[in-house]
């Protein structure tokens, strides 16, 4: 279904889902360290947002297992948490999070290094949270689905990081994932027109090789094709008259 333009109930709903979503994540960002299971960071999600009064939005979503996608190292996006997966020192590890309050919906994610990273690494990581603030900055009231993704790739085009290709951000709200698609590469001027009132979640996924991809036996877990690692940051945002409200923030 099409994001559709959000009343002002609507949109204060969303504006309290993102915040506990942004709270819970800043938790968690705590949390990631050496010996810690994924498992582990996935739990403290799920108490932490009852605490809070919001409810998971992965959960069961096409039978998705957990409340928190944990994905570490070349695995690109939707990891599933696990007790015997122990994240080490060095590790890239992506946490992917929605929250649903009032029927309305919100999704975000952030990439952080458990211990001490390396400059390389901590670069890609530096560079895709860059290319997401560049998305987000471009919108000026309407705007063209391609103004963002074409923001998005030259900051990863500068890095010459792989800029993954078949996953995409989307429209938000109603439900996690709405149309239309926003790519993470594009041509300014092209593509849907976001008007004030719809809200989508732009999300950058990058990796230090290629940007092709596959997905596990489990049928969830992604990760590049070359194991290559890969960084992921996602905020969802309201388009408004003159910019875009950031509402997964605290």
């Amino acid at each position: 279904m099409m994001t559709r333009i959000k009343t002002a109930a609507e949109i204060q709903a969303m504006r309290e889902s993102g915040r506990m979503l942004a709270s819970v994540l800043n938790y968690l960002s705590g949390l990631v360290q050496p010996g810690v299971t994924t498992k582990y960071l996935a739990e403290n999600a799920k108490q932490e947002l009852q605490r809070l009064g919001g409810q998971p939005s992965f959960l069961g979503y096409y039978d998705y297992p957990d409340v928190l996608c944990v994905s570490v190292n070349d695995e690109v996006v939707h990891g599933i948490p696990r007790t015997d997966h122990i994240v080490k020192n060095g590790d890239l590890v992506s946490l992917d999070f929605g929250v649903t309050y009032r029927g309305m919906i919100t999704d975000a994610a952030v990439s952080q290094v458990a211990g001490s990273a390396s400059g390389q690494v901590q670069a890609l990581v530096t560079a895709t949270e860059r290319a997401l603030m560049a998305g987000i900055s471009v919108i000026r009231g309407p705007t063209h689905i391609g103004d963002i993704a074409a923001a998005v790739q030259a900051v990863l085009d500068k890095g010459r990081y792989g800029i993954v290709r078949d996953l995409v951000g989307h429209g938000v709200g109603h439900a996690l994932h709405e149309e239309p698609n926003i790519p993470n590469y594009g041509k300014k001027g092209t593509g849907t027109l976001l008007v004030p009132g719809m809200t989508v979640a732009i999300e950058p996924m990058a990796t230090l090789g290629r940007y092709e991809i596959r997905t596990d036996s489990d049928g969830w877990t992604i990760r590049t094709k070359d194991g290559s690692l890969a960084a992921h940051f996602e905020h969802t945002v309201l388009i408004t008259e003159d910019s875009a409200e950031i509402l997964t923030t605290l």
